[in-house]
């Protein structure tokens, strides 16, 4: 274990990015200077961004503080578990397997698909007419 007291990551999901300051503390966690249960309403992504610390076991070891930007909540909360992954592995390099085994290391690489020019969207045609 290092005696740094805090460090950083970021993490991407879409077009949301996240950058997180993991802090020794007892488990007070700030979103964009809120609280994380005001920030994310449903409990769905409350869990995803808990399960890396669920899996670490440092729920109660640590605080954070993020500053999430870009897409919706749903991606932003994304992106902060990729980010505080990566902020664990840079605290203690021997959750990384355990991290790496639940996916939460990899980055996911889904794109919307840009709007093509002679379309009404990215893949969808205008109607087809044979007379």
């Amino acid at each position: 274990m290092t005696t740094q007291s805090e460090w950083k990551a970021t993490g991407r999901r879409k077009t949301a990015v996240a950058s997180v300051k993991l802090l020794s503390g007892t488990g007070i966690f700030h979103v964009n200077r809120r609280l994380l249960e005001d920030y994310f309403p449903e409990s769905a992504q409350r869990l995803a961004v808990y399960k890396p610390l669920e899996l670490s076991e440092t729920l109660k070891k640590f605080d954070f503080e993020a500053r999430v930007r870009g897409g919706g909540l749903t991606g932003q909360a994304d992106a902060l578990c990729l980010a505080l992954s990566r902020a664990l592995v840079r605290w203690q390099p021997e959750i990384r397997p355990k991290l790496k085994e639940a996916s939460l290391l990899t980055r996911d690489p889904r794109m919307k698909e840009r709007k093509k020019s002679g379309q009404p969207g990215a893949r969808k045609r205008f109607q087809f007419s044979k007379r």
